[in-house]
């Protein structure tokens, strides 16, 4: 324990906050501190819904974005356009790109993207169940809306490939967006006007 810490108890909870990104031990002790000054109740509230988070949200059998239920709200929409998937890297970016209000599609989570260096190869993602909505037929555009990355280009490049069999128009986000930079991180109106004004990878046949 460490010395300064009038409490094991709170060492532990220290720690376990300090374990969150971009949380560091000194930030862990503020919020551990803070959470003393609530009452049992609040406290019980907060912690019953991170457990509850963590045991019973669902990835969407569909796109794998997170749900409540088995279909998530945007799939289950009748009003959006299921013609039209954007394809992005995680969760994050679906709830960037919904910021934008310019799209009305549905998505496909990939669930990253291809990158030797880590590891990952296309059979780690999401990619094969992204080829089999395609080929059951009604799709009529793939929007690639990955990070403007080596990674995020590679990936394009291999789902690109893969769809090549299919008549389906595919296209990519405008690189309005800065090279290398991430895309949960672009500002709303450079990410709508970069999916409004995609551009095409392969036509229409």
């Amino acid at each position: 324990m460490d010395s300064s810490y009038p409490s094991r108890l709170l060492d532990d909870a220290v720690g376990e906050l300090s374990r969150l990104p971009g949380v560091g031990r000194k930030t862990a002790l503020r919020l551990a501190l803070h959470l003393l000054r609530r009452s049992t109740d609040e406290v019980d509230s907060f912690t019953n819904a991170i457990s509850r988070m963590r045991h019973e949200v669902k990835y969407c059998t569909v796109c794998h974005n997170i749900s409540d239920s088995d279909i998530c709200p945007i799939c289950a929409d009748s009003k959006r356009d299921t013609h039209t998937i954007c394809v992005v890297e995680n969760i994050r970016d679906v709830m960037a790109v919904e910021n934008t209000q310019q799209y009305s599609g549905v998505y496909h989570v990939l669930g990253g993207v291809i990158s030797p260096m880590d590891g990952i190869g296309p059979s780690d993602l999401a990619i094969d169940s992204l080829i089999e909505r395609v080929a059951q037929g009604g799709i009529s555009e793939v929007i690639l809306a990955l990070s403007p990355t080596m990674e995020g280009d590679t990936t394009n490049f291999f789902i690109s490939r893969k769809l090549g069999p299919y008549d389906v128009r595919l296209s990519v986000i405008a690189r309005g967006i800065s090279v290398g930079d991430e895309l949960e991180y672009t500002d709303e109106v450079t990410l709508g006007r970069a999916i409004l004004n995609r551009t095409i990878m392969k036509s229409e046949k």
